[in-house]
């Protein structure tokens, strides 16, 4: 939890005060007045004043903001109306505005530049390792070895991209994928699930029934005192036998085990070469309304597996640089597509997510490392970046929008105009921070 809270700071600490810090330098450098630099909304807890500008944390985490000399916010004395942001030409406007979200944007190619020089390059290939029975996957006919190769005519390039792709087109209707089999055959899997609860139960858990790896019938790690642990199994043992029957791969181990709350269960394994037993009760856990079976262990990854299916390389700075670029450019094509995609309701609402999810993702990047938890932030200051640009009132691109207009009709909106836009901005952010809101609270407790 402690991490998981550091980790949420850091990452809104660095994410808004950079952003804003972009509206606060090109200002300075068009000749406004700055008053204010908050981190943060509300009231402010800590304040300091250095270079005649007011520098501010505030409880609120979910933005902060630079406050100019405005004649539209208040009085201004007749010394400091040339320093008025509202009395600057549109295009220096335009300058200040864009430079927040523009921030975001470079500072996501830095981090994965830095990323990816230091630490290199890993991806997935986009191999089917295991497919979960009675899943959307399973029900589209994926078979573990299934290579993917395009979705919907998209070719896919690694793992995420094509999980991404799958799931982006699921509620727009079929979505057909193309993929070569375990046993070279070239074949066509098809979802088939728009507007059903089947999808909308994708969006809200992010789990097709198909992952990138194997496992292989070899206990990976074992819980403490849980029922495994209490009737003696160990990391490392090879599961051979439930009641005289044998187990084969790891699936049967996990269906006989949920099938058997409370039963007795004579289990045989191999330690060390030598055949061994004991008997365990599996304890009765409530899931999705069914009572199943839970002895507390995990599988063994397939470690052949995991060396086909991983490419870890090391580029040059200027690769990193190029492809830190690609990637960032890749993800903005992405969550503008995510966008389109809600507005004309061929994506779910159910994958909007707010600063629950985020701080939770925050947390369990920074546990895996510091290349994950820096790709993290690389992400959600793209995210950052492009939602600030969408033209919406209230957002940095609504403020663009009005004043390329001003520039355009070479004067301003009336100011009608422009209320009405920011009470459907306000209105309409609001709305989508309820939804993120709702969704975290059903995807992290529901």
């Amino acid at each position: 939890m402690l991490l998981t809270i550091v980790a949420f700071i850091v990452a809104i600490l660095l994410l808004v005060s950079l952003h804003e810090l972009g509206h606060l330098l090109v200002a300075r450098w068009c000749g406004v007045k700055v008053l204010r630099f908050s981190i943060g909304f509300g009231k402010p807890f800590y304040s300091i004043k250095r270079a005649n500008i007011e520098w501010c944390l505030a409880p609120i985490p979910l933005g902060g903001y630079v406050k100019m000399v405005d004649t539209r916010e208040g009085e201004v004395s007749e010394a400091d109306l040339p320093f008025a942001f509202d009395r600057q030409h549109p295009l220096k406007r335009i300058a200040i505005v864009i430079a927040g979200p523009l921030t975001n944007l470079i500072l996501a190619i830095i981090l994965y530049a830095a990323s990816f020089s230091i630490g290199g390059i890993t991806q997935m290939r986009p191999w089917v390792g295991m497919v979960e029975p009675a899943s959307v996957a399973a029900d589209a006919n994926f078979r573990s070895g299934d290579r993917i190769l395009s979705v919907n005519g998209q070719p896919v390039t690694d793992w995420s991209d094509a999980q991404a792709k799958i799931m982006l087109n699921l509620d727009a209707g079929k979505v057909l994928v193309d993929v070569i089999s375990a046993a070279g055959q070239p074949g066509k899997r098809l979802f088939n699930i728009a507007g059903t609860e089947a999808a909308a139960n994708v969006a809200k858990t992010g789990y097709l029934g198909i992952v990138p790896f194997k496992v292989i019938n070899q206990i990976g790690m074992v819980v403490p005192d849980s029922v495994a642990a209490r009737a003696g199994l160990q990391a490392g043992d090879i599961l051979l036998t439930i009641n005289g029957r044998k187990i084969s791969n790891w699936q049967e181990w996990v269906d006989n085990i949920r099938a058997s709350a409370g039963a007795r269960l004579d289990i045989s394994y191999q330690r060390n070469g030598q055949i061994q037993h004991t008997s365990l009760r599996p304890e009765s856990v409530l899931e999705n309304g069914t009572i199943i079976g839970q002895v507390g262990v995990g599988a063994m990854r397939d470690k052949a597996w995991d060396r086909q299916i991983r490419q870890h390389y090391q580029p040059s700075f200027f690769q990193s640089v190029q492809l830190a670029m690609q990637r960032t450019w890749d993800y903005i094509t992405l969550t503008l597509s995510m966008f389109a995609k809600l507005l004309t309701g061929q994506a779910s609402l159910h994958y909007l997510s707010g600063p629950l999810t985020i701080a939770d993702v925050a947390g369990k990047t920074a546990a895996m490392g510091w290349q994950s938890y820096t790709e993290f932030l690389a992400l959600v200051s793209v995210s950052l970046g492009v939602l600030n640009l969408l033209p919406v009132p209230v957002l940095d691109g609504g403020h663009l929008l009005y004043y390329a207009i001003e520039w355009i009709r070479g004067k301003p909106l009336s100011l009608r105009i422009q209320e009405m836009g920011l009470r459907f901005g306000i209105a309409a952010m609001l709305m989508l921070m309820l939804v993120a809101f709702f969704n975290d609270i059903t995807r992290l407790f529901g």
